[in-house]
């Protein structure tokens, strides 16, 4: 007889927490009854879920306190009725909610998911910081595991106050059917005329101030001044031509040239096997970025700024620069392109232990053995 897991999430919508849940749920069907609630909108992978057949509940929590009052009512009485074998929260608002109401209709396998690794006074909103106090004091009372996706994000909440013991490290896993090395659907570089003979660069991140396109431009800015040449596609939500402050940013550094706005795609796979080299540039929060494990796990070596545990999934497959750092990050850009166009053997074998690393360590499979054994089923 399968057990019921009831997963709380604060929502639906393309992010990295909310594709490590969809994927679980769809790879654990045969073993697990799933169920899905959002605190707020379904968005994308609340679509994917339903069409795999796994029940979501939207339950569309917003600013109304009042309203706000009657769906958690609600949420408690889904929880009592369904009565699940395990609940299994996501992030910082689903953690407190449903941890309290976990516990109030009786379950006494809740399960907290922290995907944070920034709670810095100028960096995180007061309501992130206030509800992650709060769950740090009630972390000795509701969950029995707290999982984390990256050690970083471990050493900040243990420093911040939450419970030592209870700490459980599962490292994002990846479907390596789908993120693999492949002939690249070249369209999009068709499209653009993109001179092949020249180094393909990107980064895939959407438009915020976490993943410092500012401080990539700048870096980019250098790299264009030493007469070296590259193509950068930026991808992401909120990456394109109405975006009036990244196009001000690119013209005014004389990067229109270099540089093509593809906005959000959805083909990942195929975007990573169309560049020799992604970069991440970013400044503060991340915990466990998906996009350098889905750009090594198809062959593509990675340069990122040292946030969460990126030099961790990166190891000695790239480069791994400080954070905020312009010409540092300018200058292994510019080491990692010398290498691809001068020494292809070094290359060919770089991006040979990019995948096998990625294979070792970041697989779907050994994602859900962990998740076997903090759900009891080893």
């Amino acid at each position: 007889m399968k057990n019921n897991i009831l997963h709380i999430i604060s929502g639906l919508g393309n992010g990295g927490a909310e594709g490590v849940l969809y994927r679980l749920c769809i790879s654990t069907v045969e073993k697990y009854n799933h169920k899905v609630i959002s605190l707020t909108t379904n968005g994308k992978y609340g679509t994917l879920l339903q069409k795999n057949g796994i029940e979501v509940i939207e339950l569309g929590l917003n600013k109304n306190f009042f309203k706000n009052i009657k769906k958690i009512i609600i949420l408690y009485r889904i929880i009592k009725n369904s009565s699940p074998d395990i609940i299994q929260t996501w992030m910082y608002h689903a953690d407190l909610i449903g941890g309290i109401l976990g516990r109030m209709a009786g379950i006494k396998n809740i399960y907290w998911n922290i995907r944070h690794t920034n709670l810095d006074k100028k960096k995180s909103k007061i309501t992130t910081r206030l509800i992650s106090k709060a769950c740090s004091i009630l972390s000795y009372y509701l969950p029995k595991k707290i999982i984390c996706c990256a050690l970083s994000s471990q050493k900040i909440h243990e420093e911040i106050g939450y419970d030592k013991n209870k700490f459980f490290i599962i490292p994002n896993g990846y479907d390596l059917n789908i993120y693999k090395s492949f002939i690249a659907n070249t369209k999009l570089i068709d499209e653009y005329n993109i001179n092949k003979n020249i180094p393909i660069l990107g980064m895939v991140g959407r438009y915020d101030s976490q993943k410092n396109h500012t401080g990539l431009l700048n870096s980019l800015y250098l790299l264009k001044n030493e007469g070296i040449e590259f193509k950068f596609l930026l991808v992401g939500r909120d990456i394109n031509l109405n975006n009036k402050l990244l196009n001000e940013e690119i013209n005014n550094l004389n990067l229109e040239n270099n540089i093509i706005l593809l906005d959000q795609q959805n083909n990942i796979a195929n975007i990573m096997n169309m560049l020799d080299i992604h970069v991440l540039s970013s400044s503060f929060g991340e915990a466990f970025p998906n996009v350098i494990a889905e750009a090594m796990a198809c062959s593509t070596p990675c340069i990122s700024t040292n946030v969460g545990d990126a030099a961790l999934i990166i190891a000695d497959t790239g480069w791994v620069t400080p954070p905020m750092n312009d010409i540092e990050l300018a200058r292994a850009i510019k080491d990692a392109i010398f290498q691809f166009k001068n020494n292809k053997e070094l290359w060919k074998n770089r991006k040979k232990r990019c995948r096998e690393h990625i294979l070792n360590n970041f697989s779907i499979n050994k994602m859900i053995l962990n998740y076997y054994k903090i759900w009891g089923d080893k």
